[in-house]
This record gives structure tokens, C-alpha cells and sequence, in this order.
């Protein structure tokens, strides 16, 4: 059996650090004369830098996928809620045109009950206006319980848009001065203007010039344009001085027979939410 000679491996082991402490001095001197690396101290470097990169290459592209893709999810994200909140701002945006509208008619309704101090008045909001009958009809929430009777005036956006025509306990329907009955739409009217007043019938609403249509005009007096129109309350069946529109011109019907009128009315038709029913003057009953 060969036996172990500690000499001979101290020997070795002192080469070795002779060796290494050799090397380490070579390079040290080395680069205290000169910027470049010695031969295998740079087949190392590259050696090393080699290897680095490419066991590195494939983390780093894991990295940047899976940063891309969380980037990905975050833009998702954000992209949505992004999304709802401009479908909330596009619902704000009209709910403040709704708002405003609505403020804008309650303050012309108000406008308008400030000016109709002799009157008592029902102030009812509309609750049905059929497209079949858009022209014609609207459905207020207020009836007999409140007050209504047929045949009373209703105004709205200034002035006079129709009466009463069918009262429930509850609710009233109203025919506009828009109606193609001219049965039931007929208001006496007085026109006043520089040269006086003129009576007449309110008998008709032309829909492609958007005016309502004054007939059986009494006198000979020739009426100016912007004369104000308003109900004369002769024959009883509406009180005076509810105010209507503005004299446009006068004119011939359509058998050039008779003078007639084309008046302007105050009152906005297509758009009516809150309308005022005038009861009675103060003291007539």
C-alpha cells in the first residue's frame, strides 16, 4: 500500500500560491504600465462576458415580456374606465341640458304668473302627449278634484296655448290652439295697436308658417305689425287680457274676401312640460 507523503503535497500547494501571487503580480505591473489586460486575463474576460450574456439574454426577455404585458393589462385598464367615464360625462352632460331646460321653463312659467295677478290659476304639469295627436291634445295632472272645468284657458311659455276640453277627477286633457278643429280652438281676441284696438275671432293655426290665424276682424283700421294680441273675453267663454302673440300682417283668406291676421303666438307649442289652467278672474264668481 502506498503511503501518503504529506512533504510532497505542501510542495504542491506552495507552487500553486507561487503561481497565483506570480500572476497576480504580473497583472498588476501589467496594468501599471499599460491600459490593456494581459492575454489570458483578457481570454478570460471575454470568456466570462461571454457566458454572462448568454445566460442572461433569456431572463431579460422573459423581463420584457412579462413587463409588456402587464402594461398591457394596466392600458386594458385604464382604457376601460376611461370608457365609463365618458359615458357617465355624455349622461352628465345631457342630464345638465335636461336640468337647464327645465329651470329655464319653470322660470318663464313663473314669469308668466307674475303678469296674471287677476286670476286664479292651476299650475299642472303635462303627463301625455301622444305623437297621433302631438298637434292637438296634451293630458295635464290635474282635474275636477283641483279645480278644473272644461273650457278653461291653459297657458305656457308666455302665453295662451289652448283650453280644456275632457275633465276626470285627476287629470284633464287640453286641446292646443295648434288643432285642426276649428270648432273648438276659436278665442275672441282684441288687437291693440297705435290706431286703437280691433276684435276678432282666433279661428285657425297655419303649420308651415308656424302662426296662428286671426278672421272676422271688425272695423277698417289697418293693423300694424307688433300690434299686441290678447283674449277680449267677450262671449264669456275666456277671461281678458290673457296675452297671445304679436300681430304679424294682415291679409286676404283664401277667397280674398275678408281681412285676416297672421299672429306670432308667445308660446313655444312643441316643447311644453308645465302649464298654467286660469280658473277664474279674482271676484267673478
Amino acid at each position: 500500500m502506498k503511503k501518503f507523503n504529506p512533504n510532497k503535497n505542501i510542495i504542491i500547494m506552495l507552487l500553486l500560491v507561487i503561481i497565483a501571487v506570480t500572476t497576480l503580480s504580473v497583472t498588476v505591473a501589467r496594468r501599471a504600465v499599460s491600459d490593456k489586460p494581459i492575454f489570458p486575463q483578457a481570454v478570460m474576460n471575454d470568456t466570462i462576458s461571454f457566458i454572462d450574456r448568454t445566460l442572461s439574454a433569456p431572463i431579460r426577455w422573459i423581463e420584457k415580456g412579462a413587463s409588456a404585458v402587464e402594461n398591457l393589462f394596466v392600458t386594458y385598464e385604464e382604457n376601460e374606465k376611461l370608457k365609463l367615464k365618458l359615458d357617465t360625462y355624455d349622461e352628465m352632460v345631457q342630464e345638465n341640458k335636461n336640468k337647464t331646460r327645465e329651470i329655464a321653463t319653470l322660470k318663464d312659467e313663473l314669469e308668466l304668473q307674475s303678469t296674471l295677478t287677476n286670476f286664479d290659476k292651476i299650475t299642472s304639469n303635462v303627463i301625455t302627449r301622444s305623437p297621433d295627436t302631438w298637434q292637438e291634445i296634451i293630458v295635464v295632472d290635474r282635474g275636477s278634484q283641483d279645480g278644473v272645468e272644461e273650457n278653461m284657458a291653459v297657458l305656457a311659455n308666455h302665453g295662451l296655448i289652448g283650453r280644456v276640453i275632457e275633465v276626470n277627477n285627476f287629470s284633464s286633457k287640453v286641446e292646443l290652439l295648434t288643432s285642426s278643429n276649428q270648432n273648438s280652438n276659436q278665442f275672441p281676441v282684441r288687437i291693440s295697436g297705435k290706431k286703437g284696438e280691433t276684435f276678432g275671432i282666433l279661428k285657425g293655426y297655419d303649420q308651415e308658417k308656424n302662426v296662428l290665424i286671426v278672421e272676422q276682424l271688425t272695423g277698417e283700421a289697418t293693423i300694424e305689425e307688433g300690434s299686441v294680441v290678447q283674449t277680449s273675453g267677450l262671449g264669456g267663454s275666456s277671461p281678458a287680457d290673457l296675452p297671445i302673440g304679436i300681430a304679424l300682417k294682415e291679409s286676404k283668406d283664401r277667397f280674398g274676401l275678408t281681412r285676416q291676421i297672421y299672429v306670432k303666438p308667445y308660446a313655444q307649442m312643441t316643447d311644453l312640460s308645465v302649464v298654467t289652467i286660469i280658473k277664474r278672474g279674482v271676484g267673478d264668481e
